[in-house]
């Protein structure tokens, strides 16, 4: 599976949970995927400094990325 055809899949994947974050007045995006499919991502906007972030990427963000891309073996947040 191409890099590519991964980005799709967990952008797909984080569209689930964007609205939450959007309405909260944040976002994330992906900065990279690495080839041993690690994907690192970035809070954007008042999630960026939000004291709940730790939450909602382990709850939301990570959780949501592993069950719908099964071939990503970590998610870090940057």
């Amino acid at each position: 599976m191409s890099n590519k055809d991964l980005y799709e899949r967990v952008n797909t994947a984080l569209d689930k949970v964007r609205p939450f974050l959007i309405a909260d007045g944040g976002n994330v995006s992906i900065e990279k995927i690495t080839d041993d499919n690690k994907v690192m991502v970035k809070f954007t906007g008042a999630c960026g400094h939000c004291p709940f972030s730790t939450y909602t990427f382990k709850s939301g963000i990570e959780s949501t990325i592993l069950k719908e891309v099964p071939e990503i073996t970590e998610v870090i947040a940057i």
